[in-house]
């Protein structure tokens, strides 16, 4: 049913795979209880939507009418929800998003960054209608499309509207989706299909879940547009298995059609058409057409070679309309609205709105939608927020593993689909991973050309063997043992890849070499000579030690790996390069994101070597695990806390072993007792390489406590005494 016209307020929570794996449903049920515990059910209403797009900060809890957008919603966060802002009228000013660019919390969602850009098509009841109520759908001019086509358009005209609208196929290839639909109508041969490819596995891509999950009915009337125009009287779902709840959205909203008598037996009072779901096995090489056909029919997935086009002969040998999630869901809107409204949105040869999954080193990642040649620029800056961390951008990578990197150089370049096959990338089906100064672009050539040898069918030979042979070059490159010569190898054989591949598949893998060769070849030149300029691969990294080293062997302690292997006459750690390919912590401060053995190491004893960036970016192991290595070292530690000092003013050093690990103070009657261990000045280092976050302040200090401590490099405080922890500052 549709919302209530007698409920004052309306509380729309996302229910996107996204927000419900952030807890969404938690919060649902905790609001649920506070509001029947305040007999406000009948007052207030909770609307679970399709994805709202913010996926970084969920769960998302938007107030209607008023808009106010609350983000990374707790259940705990229920009772002061409903006693501030549902029963007193104030906003929560803590659940508000935080907007860096402006220094404070913004309460409306129409005025956060994140949404402002956006040109809204396919989207355009983001966050508005429950995904599963057809109702709503409907009062949001569903099906009005598909009404205007089956009543006063012929099948012609309904092709012809489609052609001139511009739209291209929005799964990778662009290509014109009317004449698709024209070719495949041009064919007597019956039962002809329609099918929606859903078979989406690109890393760091959620946009065809994302739709499926939000906007089932709209795919539908789609598809049956497209049925109509070509003549097709069934129509299949191919969707990955582990969609799970895309595959449950959208079985519902079938069952929902036909029962409303939309789909069916004289299906919107025309003819028959009916819709089934198919659950492909996850393969990523089922995405090409082809391939996706042969495993409907219950061969193995492999492309084939066209022509003969699907379009022609397809699924079980007839004619078959294939197209994108995301190019279904244009249509409705292209035919209710004319396609010259569409046409009107873009550049010249790229009409209309592109969905893009904003993911990466990135303040504000989500779902978006933007206009065709808006720049990367603008995506990243004022939708993304900037790079997170205050970082730098150094990169994009465009259209997944088929697509490829673009420099922060070209960040004012147009998205479109001829500019960005100019700059040796593609659109593809729409990810967008942006990089940092702390990304390697050799690995990330690496990681991408894995992922699509592992996805090779192995029918062809340049596919099959040359992404195998490329990959050992790299792996070579990685580790430091490669030669100049290979990176000439890996770029010809690169090139004999995307020539002689029989599909898309394989004629696409070598773009993210091509492309980081073509934009970062200085980053392999690097390698060949034994240095990851980002220190991101373990197999080159080499730490040694200066002439300051004092031999206090903090730095093996601290590691929380366990690496024991400290050569006394070299002064090396010869097994540290565990930690190196962390991810960045972004949430803290830059001076923190190094190795633990960097924070180890006392003032003016920097680790150098072969990567010397590392002491200036590092990278810094997760909270997780560095608590864990805190209480592992305080255990080992404990029983040789000895004789802490209790009299005023009085100092008393503690003999700690071979760890030489000195709790720095004790606070008593407000006075400071500076704990010694011989090593003095360590302390500042060995505190911070125990703790991600400066400590909190428990215990107030005078002026005598602050002279103190700057006698020890200003270190913070801690004490422990019989396993408990007290941290004052």
């Amino acid at each position: 049913m549709c919302a209530s016209p007698y409920y004052r307020l309306q509380l729309m929570m996302c229910a996107g795979t996204g927000c419900i794996a952030s807890g969404s449903l938690d919060v649902r049920d905790a609001l649920e209880r506070e509001l029947a515990k305040r007999n406000l059910q009948n007052e207030v209403q909770i609307i679970m939507t399709g994805c709202n797009g913010f996926c970084a900060m969920g769960p998302l809890v938007v107030v209607y009418p008023d808009g106010i957008f609350y983000n990374q919603v707790r259940p705990e966060h229920a009772p002061i929800i409903v006693e501030e802002h549902i029963l007193k009228g104030r906003v929560v000013e803590k659940l508000l998003f935080k907007d860096e660019t402006v220094k404070g919390r913004v309460p409306l969602m129409k005025d956060i960054g994140f949404f402002g850009l956006q040109r809204l098509i396919v989207l355009r009841n983001r966050g508005l209608i429950d995904a599963e109520n057809i109702d709503e759908y409907i009062a949001r001019d569903g099906y009005a499309g598909l009404a205007k086509a089956l009543t006063v358009m012929t099948p012609e005209q309904v092709i012809e509207e489609v052609k001139k609208s511009g739209l291209r196929g929005r799964g990778g290839g662009g290509f014109p989706t009317g004449m698709k639909w024209e070719e495949c109508r041009r064919y007597d041969n019956f039962p002809k299909y329609t099918i929606c490819n859903g078979d989406e596995g690109d890393p760091g891509a959620f946009m065809d879940r994302m739709l499926l999950e939000s906007y089932p009915f709209r795919i539908i009337e789609g598809m049956m547009i497209a049925g109509y125009a070509t003549g097709a009287v069934e129509g299949f779902f191919y969707i990955r298995a582990e969609y799970t709840l895309a595959v449950q959205r959208i079985r519902e909203a079938l069952a929902i059609c036909l029962q409303e008598g939309i789909l069916g037996n004289r299906a919107m009072n025309t003819s028959y058409f009916s819709i089934q779901v198919f659950q492909g096995a996850g393969a990523f090489i089922c995405g090409e057409e082809t391939a996706l056909i042969a495993s409907m029919e219950g061969n193995r997935g492999t492309p084939r070679l066209r022509p003969p086009y699907p379009a022609v002969q397809g699924l079980h040998g007839n004619p078959t309309l294939i197209n994108n999630t995301e190019t279904f869901s244009m249509v409705p809107w292209i035919i209710r609205n004319g396609a010259s409204r569409f046409e009107s949105i873009g550049t010249l040869h790229s009409k209309g709105t592109k969905v893009f999954a904003l993911a990466g080193k990135v303040n504000r990642g989500g779902l978006i939608e933007v206009p065709m040649g808006i720049t990367i620029r603008k995506i990243i800056e004022e939708i993304g927020g900037g790079i997170a961390g205050n970082g730098t951008f150094k990169a994009i990578q465009i259209g997944g593993p088929s697509g490829g990197c673009i420099p922060a150089s070209m960040m004012d370049i147009q998205i479109d689909y001829e500019t960005l096959s100019s700059a040796g990338a593609m659109m593809g089906s729409g990810g967008l991973i942006v990089l940092d100064e702390g990304d390697c672009m050799v690995d990330l050539a690496h990681y991408f050309l894995s992922f699509t040898q592992s996805q090779s069918c192995g029918k062809c030979t340049f596919c099959r063997i040359g992404t195998r042979r490329m990959l050992e070059l790299l792996d070579k490159i990685r580790s430091g043992q490669g030669v100049p010569d290979d990176i000439v190898r890996l770029e010809k054989l690169a090139h004999s890849v995307k020539a002689g591949s029989l599909c898309g598949l394989g004629k696409t893998a070598s773009n993210p070499v091509l492309t980081t060769l073509q934009y970062f070849r200085e980053e392999y030149e690097a390698h060949i000579n034994g240095r990851c300029p980002a220190g991101k691969c373990p197999a080159i990294i080499r730490y040694s030690i200066n002439d300051k080293c004092i031999g206090c062997k903090y730095c093996s302690w601290a590691c929380p790996y366990g690496v024991r292997e400290y050569d006394e006459q070299r002064k090396v750690m010869t097994k540290c390069t565990l930690c190196v390919d962390r991810i960045y912590d972004m949430s803290l401060p830059e001076d923190r994101r190094k190795p633990s053995c960097v924070l180890a190491c006392p003032p003016g004893a920097r680790l150098f070597g072969d990567v010397a960036k590392i002491t200036a970016v590092g990278l810094i192991l997760q909270q997780q695990r560095q608590l864990m290595a805190k209480r592992r070292l305080c255990d080992q530690t404990i029983d040789r806390q000895l004789a802490i000092s209790t009299g005023d003013d009085s100092l008393r050093q503690v003999e700690s072993g071979e760890l030489a690990f000195c709790r720095a103070f004790i606070v008593h009657h407000g006075q400071c007792a500076h704990v010694a261990c011989g090593v003095g000045q360590q302390i500042h280092a060995i505190h911070f390489a125990m703790h991600a976050q400066p400590v909190r302040s428990i215990v107030g200090m005078g002026e005598l406590d602050r002279r103190c401590c700057a006698r020890s490099c200003g270190a913070k405080l801690e004490f422990q005494q019989r396993g408990e922890m007290l941290q004052f500052g």
